[in-house]
């Protein structure tokens, strides 16, 4: 199985402790694709029902729902939450892509977490 950046993956989130984001959830690959070639474990970043909320917060990106992702509902991607899973022993499904706009966003947020400036 090839993991690409970008793809939507069901992932088995348990065991999780305190305010972990657990469940079987969806899931954003965002390691890049050439670490995803080599070595079973990936970053990943929890997406989780949208709300207004949720959609206030910065570094949360909101998905919508399409064919190409294989998601059902409106959704945000949590990058707070970003954390390694070994795919091989948690996946469940693959769902399908983000959009190139979805991930360049998700991108951006990742850095803002992690307090990174590019410029």
């Amino acid at each position: 199985m090839i993991i690409k950046k970008g793809m939507i993956l069901d992932i088995n989130l348990e065991p999780t402790k305190g305010s972990e984001t657990g469940k079987i959830r969806p899931c954003i690959v965002v390691t890049n694709n050439f670490y995803n070639e080599l070595v079973p474990v990936i970053q990943v970043v929890p997406i989780t029902s949208w709300s207004e909320k949720k959609g206030l917060v910065q570094t949360n990106v909101e998905i919508e729902p399409s064919v190409e992702n294989g998601l059902t509902k409106k959704s945000i991607a949590d990058c707070l939450q970003t954390r390694p899973i070994d795919y091989k022993e948690r996946l469940v499904k693959i769902r399908g892509m983000v959009s190139d706009e979805e991930l360049r966003k998700i991108d951006a947020a990742i850095l803002s977490v992690f307090g990174i400036n590019l410029k």
